[in-house]
């Protein structure tokens, strides 16, 4: 990993030398655009309106309108800003994780120590543990200035960048306001549904098919061009999605369930199969004569 930012956690009197990294990262297939009729890749231009001229990046500079006013702001403007120069993450108050509001979080980076010695790093690591509570910092990064937690995953600092308080918008909807009766049957289904599928949270059981299902496409397309079967690629016909609304409410809780059970069943039975196979196999090799060695 390659750092983009150094600095330091202001904590009270207490400076910690930091650097930063990204804490995640896109896996989705790089894909351009191209023209459909020849294949040409599509490329777009800077343009101005004024003079028709193709610009570079170092000749862009950034601007604002109001009331047909414009004021053109360079790129040394934007850096003679007081916030934009600050190298500083300054811890502002500690809170109880469960008081932020998950809607908030943004983009998570790493933090490691850009010091010698540790020691100031692990303090606060361990006092952010021991206290179970998160830190709210405000610090700069790339032209904003931002809000964000700090808190620990595993044995490392992390910072969450937040969204600020007028960022998160109002969920107003009228369907919402509608007196809705659920009856206490309907409630019993949906909770035993629940039971029925309440597992731990292990995210690598999970796969981005979609991403899985492109690589295949795109292989196929390699070797067999535009003539690709889709039931011999995906090794399932192509087929709309089921939609629409559930009018039943209480027969699609009951089918759910039904259909969740009989899943377990299947798989129970498989296991157990499996399991008298692995016996039988292994009674089996315990009759076979065992064969001798002859001594030298």
């Amino acid at each position: 990993m390659r750092a983009i930012w150094k600095g330091s956690i202001a904590f009270g009197l207490v400076n910690v030398p930091v650097k930063l990294y990204s804490a995640t990262e896109d896996h989705d297939v790089s894909l351009h655009q191209v023209h459909n009729k020849d294949g040409g890749r599509i490329r777009y231009q800077r343009k101005c309106e004024i003079c028709a001229s193709v610009v570079d990046y170092e000749d862009i500079d950034k601007a604002y309108e109001e009331e047909g006013r414009t004021v053109v702001l360079s790129a040394a403007d934007l850096k003679s800003l007081p916030a934009e120069n600050s190298r500083e993450i300054e811890v502002v108050e500690f809170v109880p994780a469960e008081q932020l509001d998950p809607i908030m979080y943004e983009r998570p980076y790493y933090l490691e120590p850009d010091s010698k010695s540790p020691k100031a790093y692990m303090l606060l690591l361990r006092t952010l543990q021991d206290t179970e509570r998160v830190a709210i910092v405000q610090y700069a990064l790339r032209q904003k200035t931002r809000l964000g937690a700090l808190r620990v995953r595993g044995d490392v600092l992390m910072l969450q960048s937040l969204l600020w308080d007028d960022e998160v918008r109002e969920a107003d909807f009228p369907s919402l306001e509608t007196d809705v009766k659920i009856s206490d049957k309907e409630l019993e289904m949906s909770s035993a549904l629940v039971d029925s599928m309440a597992r731990d949270f292990e995210p690598e059981q999970y796969t981005d098919n979609y991403q899985v299902q492109l690589r295949q496409l795109i292989a196929a397309k390699l070797e067999k061009g535009d003539s690709i079967d889709t039931e011999e690629t995906f090794g399932v016909a192509a087929s709309e999605g089921e939609g629409g609304e559930v009018i039943d409410l209480m027969e699609a809780l009951k089918r759910s369930l039904e259909k969740k059970r009989g899943k377990e069943a299947s798989g129970s039975s498989a296991a157990s199969s499996t399991e008298e196979s692995d016996v039988g196999a292994t009674a089996k090799a315990a009759s076979k004569p065992r064969a001798r060695v002859k001594k030298a």
